[in-house]
């Protein structure tokens, strides 16, 4: 089999990541869906999460901080298939100490096939999407088989 099928339920598990510089707007865009946001479980970094839960009233289960490794956690839980959504409102303006870690969070989104954004817009477009209230169905490469096959023909 070379590709797996994958379903994203219909209560969600979104992740909300945002760097210091996008952390209210993150606050505000999380209080004008909070509607929506509050039919899934939601987890994020360090202190977007704790802000999100004290002042938007939404329950946020709290990783640790972006740079204290927080986005490796969010990442790890992509692989075992216990996030299926990343809201991450990301500085283009500012740098980060944890670039690498943020970098490796956005490919594995992408190598899982999960939905991401960075942005306002972008996020959106995903909480207003048909998909956010039904099962999602999608195939994802199945990189396992495709690391052995490549191993063996080495």
């Amino acid at each position: 089999m070379e590709y797996l099928t994958m379903t994203i339920r219909e209560q969600k598990n979104i992740a909300l990541i945002a760097h210091d510089g996008k952390k209210q707007e993150m606050l505000q865009w999380c209080i004008a869906n909070r509607e929506i946001l509050k039919k899934h479980h939601l987890c994020g970094t360090g202190t977007t999460a704790r802000m999100i839960t004290e002042q938007a009233g939404l329950s946020v289960k709290g990783y640790n901080s972006g740079p204290l490794g927080g986005d490796q956690q969010v990442g790890a839980k992509i692989v075992e298939g216990q996030i299926d959504m990343v809201i991450f409102f990301s500085d283009p303006l500012t740098a980060q100490p944890h670039d690498p870690d943020v970098k490796a969070l956005l490919r594995i989104a992408q190598v899982y096939d999960i939905p991401i954004a960075n942005n306002k817009a972008t996020a959106d477009f995903l909480m207003h999407s048909t998909f956010m209230d039904t099962c999602y169905e999608h195939q994802v490469e199945n990189f396992k088989q495709a690391v052995e096959h490549r191993a063996a023909t080495l």
